[in-house]
C-alpha cells in the first residue's frame, strides 16, 4: 500500500512530481485505518460525545407532546405538493473535512477537548499573523467532489466574505466565491433513496459549485444574555455544497441530504453527520403558481433561506412549513419577502431571522495573503483510483450479492454515520471464516448466512440500545459487541448448535461486559447450553399429546382440504405449534421444526383419518 506524505503533497501541489506508485485498495470501503496517506497526515476520527438527550428521543418526545395538545403534523407524505403551486428548493450543504488541522493554521482540529485548547494566532486575528494553507486539508475534500462527480478545478483561488460578528475574530471568512475548487457535479437519487413517489423512478441533482471555507467558532448561550465562545472551532475545514434549484418535493430535498451525507462518508470526508453536527443544511425555497397545459408558468417566486437544519426531518419539515407560509401569503394578495429564516425542532412555522444579505453586504474580494490553489490532475486521477464504492454500487452489491433487501442495504449504510456496514463486514468475514465458507465462491442464491449477520447488526443489535447505553461504534466498524464475538454467536446458531432465545442472551452478556472477548463457546460450554435438539421420533410424540381433543381445530384443517376454506388456517397450525412448544422441554425444540413435524402428522395422519369417517 503506497501513501503520500504531507510533504510530498505540498510538492506535488506546487510541481506536480510525485511518482504514481499504484493506489489504495479496498474490499468493499475504505477502512479508517487505511484510508490516510502518510502515518503524519493519517485523519484521526473519534466518536462523537453521545448528548444527554439522544437526538431521536427529543423526536419521539416532541411527537407525543404534538399529539396530546393535538397538533401532531399529518405525515410528509400527504404535504409533498400543494394543488395549483410548485415548490422550487435549491440547498446548500456545509460539511466539517476529515482533517488533523485546520484550514489556514498548525492548529488541530478537535470537538472533544476542553474550549480554546486548539487555537493559533492566525485563528484569533492577531495583527501580524498570517494564514499558512494546510495542504492535507485538500485530500478529502478532492475525494468529496469526486464522489459528487464534479470537474475538479486545476487553478482555484481564495475570497474574503466580511461580516462582523463575535464568532469571527478577523471579520471576515475566508472562502472561495468566484474560483471555487469544483463545479458540475450531479447525484442521483432513487426511492430507495426516500424520494417523493411523484419524482418517479429517478431523479438527478446537479451540483453547481463545491467550495473550501473555513468555520466560525462555537457560540454557547448561557443565562443573563451571556454568550461563551470556543474557538476551537475556528478554521475547521468546511466544503460547501451548493445545488441548482431543481427539488420540487420536501421528501426529495431530504433524500438528497441524506445522500450527501452517504457519499461523503463513504469516501472519508466528512467526520460526523448530521445529528453529531458534523454536517449542516441552507434550503432556499420558493414558490410559483403552476401553469396549466395552455398556459406557461410565471418565474420563479421569490425565495428565503432557512438556516442551519441539523437533521434529515428537519430540512423536510421546514421547506414544507416555508412553502406553506409563502402560499398563504401569496393567495392573500401580499408579497414574499426574501429574507433569512430559522427553523426549531418541533416547529409547525419558520421564524425571521434578518433581511436576506446580497453580494454588497458581504463585499467578496480575493484575498490578498494567499495565492492560488493548483490541483494536478494526476493527484485526482490517484485519488479517484483510491476511493473504493459508492453507496449506490455497494447497495447493489448488498442486495444482489448478499439477498439483503433494499431497506437493510440502506440501513446498513446509513446507521452510525455509515460505520454500521462496516461493522457487517467485519461480522460476516469473521463469521465466513469459522464455517469455512469464501463468500467469492458462494452463489447469490445461498446467502442464508449473510442475511442472518444482516439480521442481527441491524435489528438485534438495534435493540440493546433500546433500554441501555450506545453501542459506541468506532469508524473503522467496532463497537461494545466486538464483531468476533457476534460472529462467534451466529456461527453456533447458525450451525443449530444453540437456540434463537441462547443467542439473544449470549449478545445481552456481551454487551454488557459479562462475557469476556473471544469468551462465546466458553460461556455456552460453562452454562450448559448447548442445544440438544429432541429427536422427530419426540416431536411427533408431542405432536400426537397436544392435538387431543383439538376437534375443532381439526374440522378447520379438513375444510381446508376438502375445498370448503379460502385460506390455509395458519394461526390455527401455529396454535398447535405453541402448544408443543410449552408441553415440551423449551432448550431442545425448536420452533421451525416443530412447525414441520406437527404439519406433517396432520397430513399424514389425522386428516386422512378425519376423512375416513
Amino acid at each position: 500500500m503506497s501513501r503520500i506524505s504531507t510533504a510530498q503533497l505540498a510538492k506535488y501541489l506546487l510541481t506536480g512530481s510525485i511518482t504514481h506508485r499504484g493506489c489504495l485498495h479496498a474490499r468493499f470501503r475504505m477502512a479508517a485505518t487505511n484510508r490516510g496517506f502518510a502515518n503524519d497526515a493519517r485523519v484521526q476520527r473519534t466518536t462523537p460525545t453521545i448528548p444527554a438527550v439522544p437526538f431521536r428521543k427529543q423526536l419521539k418526545d416532541q411527537n407525543k407532546a404534538d399529539k396530546a395538545s393535538g397538533n401532531k403534523r399529518k405525515k410528509n407524505v400527504d404535504n409533498q405538493t400543494v394543488p395549483g403551486w410548485e415548490l422550487t428548493v435549491g440547498i446548500e450543504i456545509h460539511a466539517q473535512l476529515n482533517t488533523n488541522h485546520k484550514f489556514f493554521s498548525p492548529a488541530a482540529t478537535s470537538f472533544q477537548d476542553s474550549p480554546n485548547r486548539h487555537v493559533a494566532l492566525f485563528d484569533l486575528a492577531v495583527p501580524g499573523s498570517q494564514p499558512l494553507f494546510q495542504s492535507e486539508t485538500l485530500i478529502p475534500a478532492v475525494r468529496a467532489a469526486i464522489a459528487l462527480g464534479c470537474d475538479i478545478q486545476t487553478v482555484s483561488r481564495f475570497d474574503r466574505k466580511h461580516y462582523f460578528h463575535w464568532d469571527q475574530p478577523s471579520g471576515y471568512q475566508i472562502t472561495q466565491y468566484y474560483h471555487p475548487f469544483a463545479r458540475d457535479g450531479r447525484v442521483s437519487l432513487y426511492p430507495r433513496d426516500g424520494i417523493a413517489p411523484a419524482d418517479g423512478d429517478r431523479v438527478d441533482i446537479e451540483i453547481e459549485r463545491v467550495q473550501l471555507e473555513q468555520d466560525t467558532a462555537k457560540t454557547t448561550a448561557i443565562a443573563g444574555n451571556v454568550h461563551w465562545l470556543d474557538f476551537n472551532r475556528v478554521g475547521v475545514p468546511l466544503i460547501e455544497i451548493i445545488t441548482k434549484p431543481q427539488i420540487h418535493h420536501p421528501a426529495t430535498a431530504a433524500a438528497l441530504v441524506r445522500k450527501v451525507q452517504m457519499l461523503l462518508a463513504a469516501v472519508d470526508a466528512c467526520i460526523f453527520g448530521m445529528e453529531a453536527g458534523g454536517l449542516r443544511a441552507d434550503v432556499n425555497v420558493s414558490v410559483r403558481r403552476a401553469g396549466g397545459a395552455a398556459s406557461p408558468r410565471t418565474p420563479l417566486g421569490t425565495r428565503t433561506e432557512i438556516k442551519n437544519l441539523s437533521s434529515f426531518k428537519a430540512v423536510e419539515d421546514a421547506i414544507i412549513a416555508e412553502r406553506d407560509r409563502q402560499i398563504a401569503i401569496l393567495e392573500a394578495g401580499g408579497i414574499v419577502e426574501g429574507e433569512t429564516r430559522g427553523w426549531s425542532l418541533g416547529s409547525t412555522e419558520t421564524r425571521r431571522l434578518r433581511g436576506k444579505e446580497g453580494e454588497v453586504d458581504y463585499r467578496y474580494m480575493p484575498d490578498p495573503d494567499l495565492g492560488p490553489l493548483v490541483i494536478a490532475d494526476d493527484l485526482v486521477a490517484r485519488l479517484a483510483d483510491s476511493m473504493g464504492i459508492l453507496p449506490d454500487q455497494e447497495i447493489d452489491d448488498l442486495v444482489g450479492s448478499y439477498g439483503l433487501s433494499t431497506k437493510d442495504a440502506m440501513s446498513l449504510l446509513t446507521l452510525d454515520d455509515g460505520a454500521r456496514v462496516q461493522y457487517f463486514y467485519n461480522v460476516l468475514d469473521a463469521l465466513e471464516e469459522r464455517l469455512g465458507l469464501s463468500h467469492d465462491a458462494s452463489p447469490a442464491s445461498d446467502q442464508r448466512h449473510a442475511q442472518l449477520a444482516a439480521n442481527w447488526c441491524l435489528h438485534e443489535l438495534g435493540k440493546l440500545t433500546e433500554l441501555s447505553s450506545d453501542l459506541a461504534m468506532t469508524p473503522d466498524g467496532e463497537c461494545r459487541v466486538p464483531s468476533i464475538d457476534l460472529a462467534a454467536i451466529l456461527a453456533h446458531l447458525h450451525g443449530r448448535d444453540i437456540t434463537a432465545k441462547v443467542a439473544k442472551e449470549l449478545l445481552w452478556g456481551v454487551f454488557r461486559g459479562e462475557i469476556p472477548s473471544g469468551g462465546v463457546t466458553q460461556a455456552i460450554e460453562s452454562n450448559g447450553l448447548w442445544f440438544h435438539e429432541l429427536s422427530e421420533g419426540e416431536y411427533a410424540d408431542l405432536a400426537d399429546r397436544v392435538i387431543q381433543g383439538e376437534d375443532k381445530v381439526l374440522s378447520e384443517f379438513l375444510r381446508f382440504k376438502q375445498g370448503k376454506a379460502k385460506a390455509y388456517p395458519q394461526g390455527k397450525l401455529m396454535f398447535l405449534v405453541g402448544k408443543m412448544m410449552r408441553a415440551g422441554v423449551e432448550q431442545r425444540m425448536d420452533p421451525s421444526s416443530a412447525e414441520k413435524v406437527m404439519r406433517a402428522r396432520l397430513e399424514s395422519v389425522y386428516l386422512p383419518a378425519l376423512e375416513a369417517s
